[in-house]
């Protein structure tokens, strides 16, 4: 039976929702922990393309949060899947880490693209599945026509330049573009493209390399000019896209020993990468049952972000300070099945009974409420909207 078989088992056979493979998950890193001795953070990103799942500032914050549960001076695994997002954040994530851990080693076995990839770079040793991939690094910069890469976004002005000193005129549509193009955003992109690549050859040479004195086939010293120099052109590479042809491509850990990294396979410890393999299922099965889209997750906490529906504006009376209960209509994102839940506002029994015999769902204490085709929404802000709103606790 493979993993997701069995797991597929538990939601069917079992009855296993959001809340039980949470703990699962915390199981799983629990016996990571055990059989690696260190302590295990997570950061996975569902890689829903209209929802925010780039790395961000704001998640620096929730990672810092569940760090400090950490004893300063100790090892800890990172475990990372994240499409790319801020350097800014992946650099504040790193200068925060090594100023209170010991040894730090990065684990990929979904995609951890860009600012990800970067992240990487900074620890003592890179763990890969056969599953896990890195790619090339770039600054995803954001512009008044959306997010765009660094790279790509300087490729193209080459383009545009080397077709007018050819031609000595340009289409009118890329006229059209070049003009709504700054100076101080050209530069904004050329500057951001080289802060990723100076970082990637910072951290390789700070951390990944400060304990490689020999080399491993002649054995021959290594001083501090031969780490940097192979930092620079691994930097290098990891920035040529024109190698790579796309800033989505999956780099494997065949790819990245070719450049000059070394990795450490994953599949080579049967326990080990059993229990990677079910993390990263377990993961991607919270993420299809909820709306999810973002996790934090050690032996002993868990944060999460989720895509939920603000709750309705409510017209209370002048006269009246606030409602006794209030109605939400929800629809299942994955079936669209629509329930009325209430919350609420006061301690009065009655209110069940008369809101129950409506078909109407108590708001639930958890706030993951699950619909009957087995997707969990986590209401957590719908209650927050609630209670901000009338300044009353939802009972």
């Amino acid at each position: 039976m493979t993993i997701l078989e069995d797991y597929l088992k538990k939601i069917n056979v079992d009855k296993w929702g959001y809340i039980e493979f949470e703990t699962e998950l915390k199981s799983l890193i629990s016996r990571y922990n055990k059989n690696r001795k260190t302590n295990l953070i997570l950061y996975v990103s569902s890689f829903n393309p209209v929802l925010p799942c780039a790395l961000e500032q704001k998640d620096f914050y929730f990672l810092k949060d569940l760090l400090d549960s950490f004893e300063k001076g100790s090892d800890i695994d990172f475990y990372i899947e994240t499409p790319g997002g801020n350097g800014v954040t992946a650099e504040e994530i790193v200068r925060y880490i090594r100023s209170e851990f010991n040894k730090i080693s990065f684990v990929i076995c979904g995609e951890a693209k860009s600012a990800g990839t970067i992240l990487a770079m900074a620890g003592d040793e890179i763990l890969m599945t056969k599953t896990g991939s890195l790619g090339p690094i770039d600054a995803q910069m954001p512009s008044n026509r959306g997010m765009i890469s660094a790279y790509d976004y300087i490729d193209w002005m080459n383009q545009k330049r080397k077709e007018a000193e050819k031609e000595g005129k340009l289409n009118p549509a890329d006229v059209v573009i070049l003009s709504q193009i700054t100076p101080g955003e050209l530069n904004g992109v050329t500057h951001s493209l080289k802060y990723a690549e100076d970082l990637v050859k910072e951290w390789l040479f700070k951390y990944k390399f400060k304990d490689w004195n020999e080399t491993e086939t002649r054995k021959l010293p290594v001083s501090d000019t031969y780490k940097k120099r192979r930092a620079s052109n691994i930097a290098k590479a990891l920035s040529n896209h024109s190698k790579w042809r796309t800033h989505g491509k999956p780099l494997k850990a065949e790819d990245l020993e070719k450049i000059g990294l070394k990795i450490t396979h994953i599949d080579d410890d049967c326990n080990l990468s059993d229990i990677v393999y079910r993390i990263n299922v377990v993961c991607r099965l919270m993420f299809s049952m909820s709306n999810t889209y973002k996790l934090f997750c050690t032996e002993k906490g868990t944060l999460s972000l989720n895509a939920q529906p603000s709750a309705p504006q409510q017209n209370v009376p002048l006269t009246q300070q606030f409602p006794a209960v209030i109605d939400i209509n929800h629809n299942c994102p994955k079936c669209n099945k629509s329930v009325v839940l209430y919350a609420k506002l006061i301690d009065n029994p009655q209110i069940d009974v008369d809101m129950l015999s409506n078909g109407k769902i108590a708001f639930p204490k958890n706030n993951i409420f699950k619909c009957d085709c087995g997707y969990e929404s986590n209401l957590q802000g719908i209650r927050s909207d609630i209670e901000r709103q009338f300044g009353k606790k939802v009972l």
